[in-house]
């Protein structure tokens, strides 16, 4: 998935009210950009870091830039817009990049469950594959990723549908994506969510299924890049 727009560097000044965040462009002007994450972005919103943004001309939109990723330095970048993980995923799932998944349909944004939807149900082979996505961008210790970065009680009540997909004779599957280039396997945060990880072990036990892979990712766009470890 390529920027529909040229990103253009800055620096972080604040992120505030969730979603948005004041920055200061290269040539020193300040502006307030929109900040697609409704997390808490643990260790991405520190003042001071050197982000990339968006720019857009619309009229409509009443901001006229959009944060997209946080430089690490040494060529390390995370994506902080969780939009992009369906888009990504999606991607991967058109061109066949992602293995172990038997389909001929693709669908997205599917009603299931009790008042849900689910990001793709996947038809047209054995059984009906129920996918459900999760953007990942926490980092606590080098290397190593971590779901969530705040209670999800959302979170939870996918695992419980994903789990009666389960019930039901379909398949079900987690799928982390990692928007980070600096990972190598992925986790739960047991201490941030103790319920969500106590949920993914009772659905892992029902026989949902996990999936975790990470992205490369630079200012021109973010794309699939490969399988990592489950340490759950």
């Amino acid at each position: 998935m390529r920027f529909q727009t040229p990103l253009e560097p800055a620096t972080l000044l604040r992120r505030y009210k969730r979603f948005l965040a004041d920055i200061r462009l290269a040539d020193g002007r300040e502006a307030v950009a929109h900040c697609a994450n409704p997390g808490s972005m643990m260790g991405l919103a520190e003042a001071g870091m050197r982000i990339w943004v968006e720019p857009n001309d619309d009229p409509k939109k009443k901001l006229k830039y959009g944060w997209r990723l946080v430089e690490h330095g040494a060529g390390q970048f995370s994506g902080v817009d969780t939009s992009v993980a369906n888009r990504v995923v999606k991607a991967a799932l058109e061109t066949g990049e992602i293995g172990g998944l038997d389909y001929v349909q693709l669908r997205p944004e599917v009603k299931y469950g009790e008042k849900s939807r689910v990001d793709f149900l996947l038809q047209g082979g054995a059984r009906d594959i129920y996918l459900e996505v999760k953007s990942v961008t926490l980092m606590r210790q080098a290397g190593l990723a971590e779901f969530p970065d705040s209670v999800t009680a959302r979170g939870l009540k996918h695992l419980q549908e994903l789990a009666a997909m389960v019930a039901q004779g379909h398949r079900a599957v987690l799928f982390f994506l990692v928007q980070r280039t600096d990972a190598q396997a992925v986790t739960v945060a047991k201490d941030i969510d103790p319920a969500y990880a106590a949920g993914l072990r009772a659905a892992m036990a029902a026989g949902v299924e996990a999936l975790a892979y990470d992205c490369r990712i630079d200012p021109q766009g973010i794309a699939l890049k490969g399988p990592l470890a489950l340490q759950l």
